[in-house]
């Protein structure tokens, strides 16, 4: 049972109870509107979406608290620790501290762009888990090119943080701005390069097929290493973390794009920010570790544990390196992650015709 399935058959008895109360106030008409098919679908839809949004929310939160507690045992510190279980629920309680915060606009502002940018951004990183499966059953879409939306939406960020920066006329917002657009358009290239390899040694782009030809051979990192290790590069530039974080960059930008934003709208960018790290590391995970492929443990569960390992690497990697600058981000992806993307793509066409995967 896949999880259309198994939504459908909840909200069908969740109807057929509200149906048996409905008619039996007397109101046949709208019993019989609610029983019809297409209403079932649109309400299996929506609840296939607030169960898909509620793992991405739960997965975010656990992967903030995996950061602080282990950035804290990088920096000898001990990390959240008294809200809930080694301070799990501390998140939630910082997010909710969030909502009593003032939320101002600035004066000069462009309101309408600056508005919009943040939907934009969240938005469009919650649109990615429709498309990244947790499993063969767990998974709302199966689109044959769900790969190219996938980075599609990606695609979409660097106009939102563009937009943000420009509209809210501070300085170091457009230049946080600018910075991104450059960095994610110069990333952005040699990440789907590094994809092609998998997808010539798997024959398509849809991100189910491609898992599963890793589970008729072997994962595609062995094969794809040096693909893999551009992906991880171009990935964790994508998602502008540490040692990518330029676009925030505290120490001169004050907080980058978002100085201007404050409230529960520089929470739910913050939620925004992990959200495109979780599938980040899905994709990592689908591309080049077997997807949900794993003895024993249910195929969701071996999907998370591989996640969480690929986002501590993102983690360790914050613990362990200092800001690059500009200029040397730039150089990085175009003089170095390129032509390795292009070996890659040689390589993968090797193996392809000689028959070995």
């Amino acid at each position: 049972m896949d999880l259309y399935q198994f939504t459908e058959g909840i909200v069908s008895w969740l109807v057929g109870i509200v149906n048996w109360l409905l008619n039996w106030l007397g109101f046949h008409g709208l019993a019989g509107w609610l029983g019809s098919p297409d209403v079932i679908k649109f309400l299996t839809l929506l609840g296939e979406s607030i169960v898909l949004l509620a793992v991405g929310f739960i997965v975010a939160i656990t992967m903030i608290w995996q950061e602080r507690k282990t950035l804290g045992r990088l920096m000898d510190r001990r990390g959240a620790m008294v809200v809930g279980p080694a301070g799990y629920f501390q998140n939630i309680a910082d997010g909710l501290k969030t909502l009593l915060k003032e939320y101002i606009i600035p004066e000069k502002a462009d309101k309408t762009p600056y508005n919009w940018a943040p939907v934009i951004m969240i938005g469009s990183s919650i649109l990615l888990l429709v498309a990244i499966p947790l499993s063969d059953r767990f998974y709302m879409t199966d689109l044959d090119i769900g790969l190219l939306f996938i980075f599609a939406v990606f695609s979409i960020t660097p106009f939102a943080i563009l937009l943000g920066g420009w509209a809210s006329n501070n300085k170091y917002s457009l230049i946080g701005g600018m910075r991104s657009a450059a960095q994610l358009i110069s990333y952005e290239i040699p990440l789907l390069l590094s994809m092609v390899g998998v997808v010539l040694l798997a024959g398509s782009l849809n991100v189910g097929e491609i898992v599963m030809a890793q589970e008729n051979s072997v994962w595609f990192i062995i094969p794809q290493f040096i693909g893999f290790i551009v992906f991880m590069i171009a990935i964790v530039a994508e998602v502008e973390r540490i040692p990518f974080d330029l676009p925030e960059a505290e120490a001169e930008l004050v907080e980058g794009w978002w100085t201007e934003y404050g409230g529960m709208r520089f929470g739910l960018l913050m939620l925004a920010e992990y959200f495109r790290g979780y599938a980040g590391a899905a994709v990592a995970v689908l591309l080049f570790l077997g997807g949900w492929n794993g003895p024993f443990l249910p195929p969701e569960l071996w999907f998370l544990i591989k996640v969480f390992i690929v986002f501590f690497v993102f983690i360790w990697l914050r613990g362990s390196l200092t800001r690059v600058r500009i200029d040397q981000i730039l150089n990085i992806g175009w003089k170095r992650l390129l032509p390795l993307a292009m070996v890659n793509i040689v390589i993968a066409v090797a193996i392809k015709t000689l028959g070995w995967i």
